[in-house]
């Protein structure tokens, strides 16, 4: 424990300490700082020693991105290593001093220690020990594995424990890093003697590797032609293309750069070819060297093609081409979100997060943060590992969606789609959909069985076989089959759709839940401090009272099963019997139902959202209610309300709305915004996870 933090309750801290760069300090970093802010309410980053004064700290910059504290960049910097240099006393006190103020914000802290970016000396260590010891922060070391055997990981880190407590520093845990992923578990068997607990991580190029961007910029590139989006792909080979572009087609890989002068249009061509060709490897991009351009039939050629595919010019001849992309490296920064997931998987596989947090003695939070909340719902849809299955292979964001949720294991997928162009397009991108499952309803075995049984549970409709057959093609109707028969678990789409074209196949083939006629919707409302429930606010435009109790009753289930104590405030201009009414009598003859069919649930109704969220009103309004002043689950009286209240509480508090989330389904399927962003679509498929996995207990 060390410093003060809100209110003065003490403030946890850990310092992230290596002997040497290029260890991936970073990835533990933000690996830390995910665990803590998954479980603590404001969590802040500390640099001591800032990695440059020429240019913002990137990894703080990185992390700062991911604090719930109040703390800004300059408030987050100790000092700089000038100062270190011209009075390691000074710099020490400036940075407990500056240390401090952030603590006064924060309830945990992650300090991360330099980077021997300056003149790298063997007293680095001892001082970043020292820094450690003086803001009483357990160090957790980061050890580089690379080119190291086991027996030599050991002794580095028995010199490093040496150095720590020299410096009266407390070594909590060892992180080994970019170990040979053959030697993980001898690793962690090894270090047993050091006595304290360690953990390893396997070296993984991509986090290494520079995206084009990067290597754009290393070799003084300009974009001749192809998509600008997809210079942000990482660039895992770089290949010279002096051969002739047979062999040279020979030796491509997935993800490589070739490096060829532009008046080589056999090889230029050959290689815009044989990225969009299927069966060869997806391309990072081409660089033209020696500063020459393509003929212009042949330039006129190749902008014919419009290729998405990155070409770039330079000009640098072939050698120093090939020696600055070689030497360009990439990092783990603000916007490198492949990069960033693939940390955060390799953190959360690897090292355990209850056991590191009780290592550094995290507070018990009493409250629950947007933030906490959301990498709860992750954590938990992780643990269910649920089967969903994605209609909208075509759309890029769901494409990134699903690389990042296979990427943290949140859920196996489905993506619907012909298989070839969803996963050029995915390989494009950069996003590895190797895990996942791609089928074309057009093609599918599937269709003949889907068809009998849609044919089957709409024959009061008069459906036929042979229109049933078109109807199953569609992805929504193929999707919601695959939920129907077990092969998924739950359905996400509505990036490209309507909401009418996502939920009316589960109106026509899922059904409601027993005892529930009512499919409605929640937006889970999370505030600085708690979590909400607003129901509905999407689905239902003028409920009847006896829709009003379904959807109470499914909004109280979903918020237990988001971990929401539930108590439910039926909503109206006027609270308890002093006015009546056909709009409010509405809502009392809803909260009566309610009380009828589920007697244990606490409701309170009808009453106004200031009664049933403020303590203070709800004591002059209703002061013998269990739910005044106190409601979890608000439930409007339509639709109007409801949207119009969740999106004025969203931009006016600065709340974070997660939803619509549908209910009342006998399997989960939902419905996204067509704005919805590559966040938004991870968090609805971790949610329909969740719900996949509690429909399961309760059946």
């Amino acid at each position: 424990m060390s410093g003060n933090g809100p209110g003065g309750h003490p403030c946890s801290s850990v310092y992230i300490a290596s002997p040497e760069g290029h260890t991936g300090k970073s990835t533990v970093a933000l690996g830390i700082l995910r665990m803590l802010v998954a479980t603590t309410a404001r969590v802040g980053v500390f640099r001591p020693i800032a990695r440059s004064v020429a240019e913002r700290d990137y990894v703080l910059e990185l992390l700062l991105a991911d604090t719930t504290a109040d703390v800004s960049y300059e408030q987050a910097v100790g000092v700089t290593y000038e100062q270190v240099h011209a009075d390691p006393d000074a710099a020490l006190g400036e940075i407990v001093a500056r240390y401090h103020a952030v603590a006064e914000h924060c309830d945990a802290i992650v300090i991360v220690g330099t980077d021997y970016t300056d003149i790298a000396t063997p007293s680095e260590l001892s001082y970043n020990a020292r820094i450690a010891a003086n803001l009483g922060a357990p160090v957790l070391l980061v050890v580089r594995g690379l080119d190291r055997t086991p027996a030599d990981i050991l002794e580095v880190s028995r010199l490093c424990r040496v150095e720590l407590a020299a410096q009266h520093a407390y070594l909590a845990a060892v992180v080994v890093n970019r170990c040979e992923p053959a030697d993980l578990d001898r690793v962690v068997e090894e270090l047993r003697a050091m006595e304290v607990p360690a953990w390893s991580l396997p070296e993984v190029p991509l986090l290494t590797a520079p995206t084009m961007a990067e290597l754009c910029e290393a070799i003084g590139g300009e974009l001749y032609s192809g998509d600008p989006e997809l210079l942000q792909r990482e660039v895992m080979a770089v290949m010279v293309g002096a051969m002739t572009a047979e062999h040279l087609l020979e030796r491509l890989t997935d993800g490589a750069v070739v490096i060829a002068p532009g008046d080589r249009a056999d090889v230029i061509l050959a290689l815009v070819n044989a990225h969009e060709a299927e069966g060869f490897p997806s391309l990072a991009g081409i660089v033209m060297n020696g500063g020459m351009l393509p003929h212009a039939t042949i330039a006129r050629l190749v902008a014919g093609l419009k290729p998405r595919l990155p070409v770039v010019t330079t000009k640098l001849g072939t050698f120093d081409t090939a020696h600055a992309a070689s030497r360009a490296r990439g990092r783990l920064a603000v916007g490198s979100q492949r990069k960033i997931d693939t940390a955060l998987s390799l953190m959360e596989q690897r090292v355990p997060a209850a056991e590191l947090l009780r290592r550094v003695n995290v507070p018990i939070p009493e409250v629950m943060t947007p933030q906490m909340f959301e990498y709860q719902i992750i954590d938990r849809a992780r643990e269910s590992r649920r089967h969903i299955v994605l209609p909208e292979g075509s759309d890029d964001r769901v494409l990134r969606a699903a690389g990042r949720v296979l990427q943290r294991r949140i859920a196996d997928l489905t993506i619907l789609g012909a298989e070839v162009a969803v996963r050029g397009r995915a390989a494009e991108l950069g996003v590895d959909l190797a895990a996942a499952r791609v089928i074309d309803p057009r093609d599918s075995p599937l269709v003949e069985q889907f068809a009998q049984e849609y044919a089957r549970l709409r024959a009061h409709k008069g459906m036929t076989v042979e229109r049933a057959r078109e109807f199953v093609t569609d992805v929504s109707y193929f999707a919601t089959m695959m939920v129907h028969g077990g092969l998924a678990d739950g359905m996400v789409s509505g990036a490209a759709h309507t909401t009418a074209h996502t939920i009316r196949p589960a109106f026509e083939i899922i059904k409601t839940t027993p005892g529930v006629s009512t499919v409605s919707s929640v937006f889970l409302m999370c505030l600085s401090d708690r979590v909400l429930v607003y129901g509905d606010c999407a689905i239902v435009p003028d409920p009847t009272e006896t829709q009003l109790a379904d959807i109470a009753i499914s909004s109280a289930r979903t918020a237990a099963h988001f971990g929401i104590d539930p108590r439910v405030a039926m909503l109206s201009y006027s609270t308890g019997e002093s006015v009546s009414g056909a709009e409010v009598d509405k809502v009392r003859a809803a909260t009566e139902l309610v009380r009828q069919r589920d007697p244990q649930l606490p409701v309170a109704g009808p009453i106004q959202y200031d009664a049933a969220i403020e303590p203070a009103v709800a004591t002059t309004k209703m002061p013998n209610s269990d739910v005044a002043g106190r409601a979890t689950v608000f439930v409007f009286p339509d639709l109007n309300t409801g949207n119009n209240t969740y999106k004025a509480v969203q931009r006016s508090a600065g709340a974070v709305a997660i939803g619509p989330v549908l209910q009342g389904l006998r399997k989960p399927v939902n419905d996204l915004s067509r704005g919805a962003l590559v966040t938004d679509i991870v968090n609805t498929i971790a949610i329909t996870a969740i719900q996949a996995a509690q429909e399961g207990e309760d059946r």
